[in-house]
């Protein structure tokens, strides 16, 4: 059979136990705390969206100066090749010279490839554009009912605090009432027993 002490201390920490959740409770309702965990998921899905896109117009700008350099490279060597080739057999002067305006030719429309480049790109990101919308409108809808339950609440705890100050401040109104009420009684009391002792004793 436990002690009273035991018993109290049982109560104790229970009490405690239950202030301690019931805070933890109030912290997780919070509606600044749920605005502060949905930005940060907010913030971790544009990360990631902005890593992707960054990633897919990264590869097609790599892909896009590769196929520059490598035409760049062959232009710079076409001279020399054109030479040796002019020295060791003059006949495919001509042919060469054919090949060179067409690499030349290849080379004009270069802003034809970049916007290539910008197309694939764009075309790459549009789905994560789409998809960061969603999280937006998933991260509103997720906020709606938690900040429309905290407005609950608040309503309900200011209506139980105006009950609670409605009720003691009745509940004092009607002891200083009572309390008035008797001082009168005394008050007329003692008036009226003086008032009877005088013609007493001047009949005496």
């Amino acid at each position: 059979m436990s002690n009273p002490d035991e018993i109290r201390e049982d109560i104790e920490r229970t009490r405690a136990e239950l202030g301690q959740d019931v805070d933890a409770l109030a912290d997780k309702v919070s509606p600044t705390k749920m605005a502060e965990r949905q930005t940060r998921r907010m913030r971790r899905a544009v990360g990631s969206l902005k890593d992707r896109v960054m990633g897919a117009a990264s590869d097609a700008t790599d892909s896009t100066q590769a196929a520059l350099g490598h035409a760049g490279e062959a232009v710079a060597d076409a001279p020399h090749r054109l030479a040796s080739t002019a020295r060791g057999n003059p006949i495919a002067v001509g042919l060469i010279a054919f090949g060179a305006g067409l690499l030349a030719a290849s080379l004009i429309p270069a802003s034809k490839l970049e916007r290539d480049a910008a197309q694939q790109a764009k075309d790459a990101a549009a789905p994560l554009v789409d998809q960061a919308k969603e999280v937006a409108a998933e991260a509103a809808d997720h906020l709606r009912e938690p900040a429309k339950d905290a407005a609950e609440a608040v309503k309900e705890r200011a209506a139980e605090a105006v009950g609670t100050v409605r009720e003691e401040g009745g509940a004092a109104a009607s002891e200083v009432k009572a309390e008035a009420q008797q001082a009168a009684q005394q008050h007329a009391s003692g008036g009226g027993s003086a008032g009877t002792a005088a013609p007493t004793s001047t009949r005496g």
